[in-house]
C-alpha cells in the first residue's frame, strides 16, 4: 500500500506524463529494431517498417495468451 500511494503521490507531482515515459518508450522501440536488424544491415525506412510489424505480433501474441487464459480461467469455473 505504501508503494502504491508513493507512485500515486509521484504520478500526480508529473507535469508531463509523456515526457517521463519518453525513454521508457524509445526503448520499448529499439528493442523491436534490433530484434529485427541486429547488424544495422537494413535502411532507416526498411527497419522501422519490420520493428513495426514485430512489434504489431507481440501485442498480437499478448492479446492470444490472455484470451487462452481467460478461456481456461473460464472452463475452469
Amino acid at each position: 500500500m505504501v508503494a502504491r500511494f508513493a507512485a500515486h503521490r509521484s504520478w500526480a507531482a508529473t507535469p508531463d506524463r509523456a515526457a517521463r515515459t519518453a525513454p521508457a518508450r524509445r526503448a520499448f522501440d529499439e528493442r523491436f529494431e534490433a530484434e529485427v536488424d541486429p547488424d544495422g544491415a537494413m535502411t532507416p525506412e526498411a527497419r522501422a517498417a519490420a520493428a513495426e510489424s514485430a512489434r504489431k505480433a507481440y501485442f498480437l501474441d499478448l492479446a492470444r495468451r490472455s484470451a487462452e487464459a481467460r478461456r481456461r480461467k473460464r472452463d475452469a469455473a
